[in-house]
């Protein structure tokens, strides 16, 4: 039997990597440059599209220097009722919300982000891309450009990939599902996320080459599996992830402690 969906997901792929060639060249040299100077590289998304920002670190293959932005109350925990998809699918598509997440996170001049979000229509994403653009931060959109011929919804009258200041096309269709089954009015399984994943390890390993040739080196998630390697050296990671977390907060307080007082 000819595979269903892993070769209609190979396809997507390989047109995804030929369309971004110029704009993972570009993306991965500002993420260098930031992570050589002690910066951040944040990551957003809400519903599915959370799911590449937990991808992306703490895992093994990725370093220090990625800081995912998980808010629970834009993930779902449950199908119905408390953290469940209906009062999530709400959430993400009320403006101002985000921003109110995101005042709390140390977002700096300099840092960069990725924004995740297949649409790019929900005011999540967004909020959290203008939000962050306005703060001096490099906004990288990670979507589908299928979608761009969509109308916005957005107050700003923005979508993700009008507010950032580089997009990455997922390649991703507007249904996002691409298994079309003889006999169902619908076709299945998702490709969006899968392909979202698929697009940061590709800037992950980017940006680790581009860092290697600046002669920078990050300490880097290795599985506990591989001889010589132990857990230690994995909260060993985490000990410097903190202390790069805690000189980021160090520099946002101000920031923060101005929006607090209203003048931000």
């Amino acid at each position: 039997m000819t595979d269903l969906y892993i070769s209609r997901l190979t396809d997507l792929v390989q047109k995804a990597s030929k369309a971004n060639q110029a704009a993972f060249e570009r993306v991965a040299e500002r993420f260098a440059e930031t992570l050589a100077n002690g910066g951040l590289i944040h990551l957003y998304g809400s519903g599915h599209s959370v799911l590449p920002v937990q991808e992306a670190f703490p895992r093994y293959g990725s370093y220090v220097g990625f800081n995912p932005l998980t808010d629970p109350r834009v993930m779902w925990h449950n199908v119905l009722g408390a953290g469940g998809v209906r009062e999530l699918l709400w959430l993400e598509r009320t403006e101002k919300y985000a921003e109110k997440f995101l005042d709390h996170q140390p977002l700096n001049p300099g840092d960069c982000i990725l924004v995740y979000g297949h649409s790019g229509r929900n005011a999540s994403g967004i909020d959290a891309a203008l939000y962050a653009k306005d703060r001096g931060l490099f906004v990288v959109a990670i979507t589908a450009k299928a979608n761009l011929d969509k109308p916005t919804t957005h107050t700003s009258g923005k979508r993700l990939a009008d507010a950032a200041d580089a997009v990455i096309d997922t390649a991703a269709p507007i249904e996002d599902a691409i298994v079309p089954i003889e006999g169902w009015s619908r076709p299945v399984s998702g490709s969006s996320t899968v392909l979202a994943m698929i697009m940061t390890h590709e800037l992950i390993a980017r940006t680790a080459q581009a860092l290697a040739k600046r002669g920078v080196e990050l300490p880097t998630f290795a599985s506990p599996t591989i001889a010589g390697v132990t857990l230690h050296d994995t909260d060993v990671i985490y000990g410097v992830y903190r202390e790069r977390m805690i000189e980021a907060q160090r520099k946002h307080l101000p920031a923060f402690q101005a929006k607090m007082r209203g003048e931000g």
